[in-house]
């Protein structure tokens, strides 16, 4: 038995089957005082629903529960993990939510209205990026969660949380410091996951900013796109699609400047001219 009375996660993985797989972007976490310390990132949990995508054989959705989460919504696509997370459930009686599908198709901010959610997550690496720019550009805000808490690849927790002329600046970082504070937690080596990617992992922790600068959601898409799909050219030529030179030169910004350093303000300043 383990520190919460059910049995080892690799003794769970071992009985239903529940060999990592690549397609699916699957890298389980198996140490319970890892996966606690990922909840204990998210804050005080007691009176939070929290939201988790990808469970896999549970880790972090036993760890979410041991750390005191009122209520947990978990979203697994993968069959095979049903089992194992009925078995949790039966451990948390009323605690635990299990919904098999993709979250990439459900619409989390309807999973439960009006409570206080939190977002925590060892998203899987293939769909990762994708969840978190929805989650970014909802079209209300302050939106439907308090917090993410999420683990990525360290080359994207990096991309999330660069300020202009950081060679990690571009588009994640301009959406998520238009809305967000975003914070890496901790870093967290391949050994602690089975199978190891090849990759050092980073817990992000992002909290949503009361009151962001205005602007649209798409157009400050096209803008971050464009700048950022030719970072090596000059403003004038990146953005000529869109405007170009004459934009810029109403907002202000030299012609020959390039994407990475433009600050979070000045995206919306162009956004908002389209």
């Amino acid at each position: 038995m383990s520190i919460d009375g059910l049995p080892a996660l690799r003794d769970v993985i071992e009985r239903h089957g529940l060999q990592a797989k690549k397609a699916l972007g699957q890298n389980f976490l198996l140490d319970l005082n890892l996966t606690s310390k990922v909840a204990r990132a998210a804050g005080d949990l007691t009176q939070t629903t929290v939201i988790e995508v990808g469970p896999g054989p549970g880790g972090l959705t036993r760890a979410l529960l041991l750390n005191d989460a009122k209520r947990v919504i978990a979203i697994e696509r993968d069959e095979r993990c049903l089992a194992a997370l009925a078995e949790i459930s039966d451990h948390y009686p009323g605690r635990l939510e299990v919904i098999s599908g993709d979250a990439l198709k459900t619409d989390l901010a309807t999973l439960a209205p009006g409570e206080d959610v939190k977002i925590v997550a060892n998203l899987p690496y293939n769909i990762g990026t994708e969840l978190l720019v929805r989650w970014l550009t909802v079209r209300d805000w302050p939106p439907f969660y308090r917090s993410l808490t999420l683990m990525f690849q360290r080359e994207v927790a990096q991309r999330i949380v660069a300020t202009p002329r950081d060679d990690a600046y571009g588009r994640l970082g301009v959406l998520a410091g238009w809305r967000t504070e975003a914070r890496i937690a901790f870093d967290v080596p391949p050994q602690a996951f089975t199978p190891p990617p090849k990759v050092t992992s980073s817990v992000v922790h992002l909290v949503p900013r009361a009151g962001p600068l205005e602007a649209d959601v798409i157009k400050l898409g096209r803008i971050t796109e464009a700048a950022f799909g030719q970072r090596r050219k000059m403003l004038r030529q990146s953005l000529k699609s869109i405007g170009g030179e004459a934009l810029l030169q109403r907002v202000g910004i030299d012609p020959t400047r390039r994407a990475e350093t433009l600050d979070v303000e000045d995206f919306v300043a162009l956004a908002n001219l389209i």
